[in-house]
């Protein structure tokens, strides 16, 4: 056994790529390895700005043999009546090139067959190898491949060096021109572009001593300590984004942590406006204390610790026109009233047959007086949402917005606060982007609620009367996410409010010749939330079978589903489930049977079946009590406590009696046991452990 090494070197490639190339070499290997069946005990992936790393730990040295079965001629075909093989038989060994004495008899289920056992031989691993690596380096897709040169090759950016090694043993191959041997290259600036790596082992010391660090999860040790090092001597904190780190992992080969200054006049300006051009634009690291700015940042240099005062300076240079820039973009908005801006909006497409920016805004008022309503809110918190409403795409047409993008909204909250609207309003114009992601925040006020979803549903349902709808991965609404913030607020939030009601309210307030077939795009958008709720259901920990359960009785309420899918899981844990589940499952079976629920106590003729009726009255009274309370586990454990009387009667009645009366009685009999779940869960579904 040996370790592989594979380095592909390249001209600087976009951090945003990275990740998902090492995830996808990574099992691209794997696979690879599998096929050409070699062992190994480990495979790893490293990247830096200018190399994409494959190291794989006890490569063996030999493919495993291969033992394949081939299907032959039957068995009567193969031999005659004495048991000589026939010219089948005598044909197809020596086609499979075995001995016709070695066929082997197998039974399978169209007859019995020979069967002849083909062995292949492993070949050599470094045989092997000058085919397989080739198929690593071109198998990698990148969301923007190039060409360069005369070639035809598309790749993330140009390939410039191949080192392969396998022990100490180059692989050859070549791709466009670029050859693969043991020649790799250093940190740009700092080391030698001529490195010959002997072995594999010996690679990270020797890239290393090169100024380069290969192991991103050490350059990330190296990065986050080095921030809060230099937040500690000002008595600071660094505040690190995630996204931002990852970026910055892979923007360096050999990270050095430099701290600079900025005007604190700056400080003046909304926090946002301040950390976004240092964290979008400049990759800076904000540093705070006691949970507010300072005047200071923290960036990451791709080198040592030489001239470091001379970089801080043009970072800080770069930042000032940054900042200087946001300034003046802030004191002009501000000379205007962010209602002045609304008009403007006239002149933003939303989308060509749902119209204007203006056209949404006033579409979302109208959503928001509805949704205000069905969420019972006050008369003074209505009119807020609805002044929200009105302001929220205003800072679509400022300044700020048009140069830093990511700050919709955030401004908007700004610009209000400072023009004197309520806070509440104020708030309610950031907050109606929320949540943006799965992983956001929810919004906090009411306002912002409302906001929201009167805003994300205005954009799905019109998006699907446009024929705008998700497929696959294209999603340029964002529709999926939309779909997936409004189940989260109503869950994360407990509102109790009917889903369908939601969405004929945004199909209200747009055109009929938009809208068409009404009930039809009800149920379509209606679909899609499906989906949405799976996932709520499934990030919460509960099982498919839960998920199909409560599903299969509808959704409509999200936060009762989630109650109704709770209680279920509850009662899967008890003792009693299984006995229950049985009973329950041969009483819907039969249920389907019925003609009606109705249940005629004069045909009530056996002991166990009167008995089973004052049980079902009782339980239909005590559930529908419980479900108006959504004391949904109480109504599961009051049908649990039916379990006895059901057994009892299977055992002690048949069903399908030749009495035509009396069999549907009973008939009917199951279907109201079988109607006591049918508002929380189909309990058919539950699959037994």
């Amino acid at each position: 056994m040996q370790d592989l090494l594979l380095e592909i070197g390249l001209e600087e490639m976009p951090a945003k790529f990275m990740p998902q190339a090492l995830a996808q070499l990574a099992q691209l290997a794997a696979d690879k390895f599998e096929e050409a069946r070699i062992d190994y005990t480990e495979i790893k992936t490293y990247g830096t700005p200018r190399r994409i790393t494959l190291m794989v730990k006890d490569l063996a040295e030999k493919q495993l043999d291969l033992a394949e079965e081939v299907k032959g001629p039957s068995l009567k075909a193969a031999y005659d009546s004495e048991g000589k093989p026939t010219k089948a038989a005598i044909g197809f060994a020596k086609g499979q090139q075995v001995a016709v004495d070695e066929l082997i008899h197998r039974e399978i289920e169209s007859g019995t067959y020979v069967f002849a056992i083909k062995k292949v031989a492993g070949l050599p691993v470094k045989d092997v190898l000058p085919q397989l690596l080739p198929q690593l380096v071109t198998g990698l897709h990148f969301p923007k491949p190039m060409r360069w040169g005369n070639g035809d090759m598309r790749y993330a950016r140009p390939i410039r060096w191949l080192v392969a090694l396998f022990g100490r043993e180059i692989v050859p191959f070549a791709l466009e021109e670029v050859v693969s041997g043991r020649i790799s290259r250093g940190h740009r600036f700092l080391g030698s572009q001529q490195i010959t790596i002997n072995e594999p082992a010996e690679y990270f010391a020797v890239m290393k001593q090169n100024s380069v660090i290969v192991d991103q999860n050490e350059r990330e040790k190296m990065i986050v300590a080095q921030l809060k090092a230099l937040a500690a001597s000002v008595e600071g904190d660094v505040q690190i984004d995630e996204d931002l780190l990852t970026e910055v992992v892979y923007l360096v080969e050999y990270p050095t942590a430099l701290m600079g200054d900025f005007k604190p006049s700056y400080l003046l300006l909304p926090e946002p406006l301040v950390i976004t051009p240092m964290k979008e634009h400049q990759r800076y690291f904000p540093v705070l204390k006691g949970h507010h700015l300072t005047a200071k940042f923290i960036t990451v240099r791709n080198g040592n610790g030489e001239h470091l005062d001379e970089v801080q300076k043009g970072n800080e240079k770069v930042l000032e026109a940054r900042l200087s820039d946001a300034k003046f973009f802030y004191d002009e908005d501000l000379k205007m009233k962010l209602e002045s801006n609304v008009a403007k909006l006239k002149n933003i497409v939303f989308q060509e047959k749902l119209g204007s920016i203006y056209d949404k805004v006033l579409r979302n008022q109208e959503g928001v007086k509805v949704i205000a309503s069905l969420l019972n809110l006050g008369g003074e918190a209505q009119n807020r949402a609805l002044r929200a409403a009105y302001l929220a795409k205003a800072d679509l047409v400022s300044n700020v917005v048009y140069e830093f993008p990511e700050l919709q909204g955030l401004m908007g909250e700004n610009y209000a606060y400072a023009q004197g609207e309520h806070p509440l309003t104020a708030k309610a114009i950031a907050e109606h982007y929320l949540p943006k992601n799965a992983d956001d925040q929810l919004p906090l006020t009411f306002e912002g609620i409302v906001c929201s979803l009167s805003d994300k549903l205005d954009t799905i349902v019109g998006c699907f009367a446009a024929g705008i709808e998700p497929t696959g991965s294209q999603d340029p609404y964002g529709l999926r996410r939309q779909a997936a913030g409004i189940c989260s607020m109503i869950v994360g939030r407990s509102i109790l409010v009917s889903l369908k009601a939601l969405i004929t309210q945004a199909m209200d307030h747009y055109p009929t010749d938009i809208i068409g077939e009404r009930e039809e795009l009800l149920a379509k958008v209606y679909g899609f939330f499906e989906q949405r709720v799976r996932n709520i259901l499934t990030d919460r920990g509960y099982r498919y079978d839960v998920i199909e359960a409560v599903i299969a009785c509808g959704y409509d309420n999200l936060t009762e589903t989630v109650l109704r899918a709770e209680a279920v899981n509850k009662l899967k844990a008890t003792d009693s489930f299984a006995k229950l589940l049985t009973a329950f499952t041969r009483a819907n079976n039969l249920a389907k049977k019925a003609e009606n629920d109705q249940v005629n106590e004069e045909y009530l003729v056996h002991e166990a079946e009167k008995i089973l009726w004052q049980d079902i009255q009782f339980a239909e009274k005590a559930i529908g009590n419980f479900n108006q309370k959504r004391q949904y586990q109480e109504s599961l454990v009051t049908v649990s406590t039916l379990e006895e009387s059901i057994s009892q009667f299977f055992d002690g009645v048949l069903v399908m009696d030749e009495n035509e009366n009396i069999k549907n009685n009973r008939l009917a009999l199951l279907v109201r046991v079988s109607n006591l779940t049918k508002d929380i869960a189909d309990l058919t579904k539950i699959v037994q452990d």
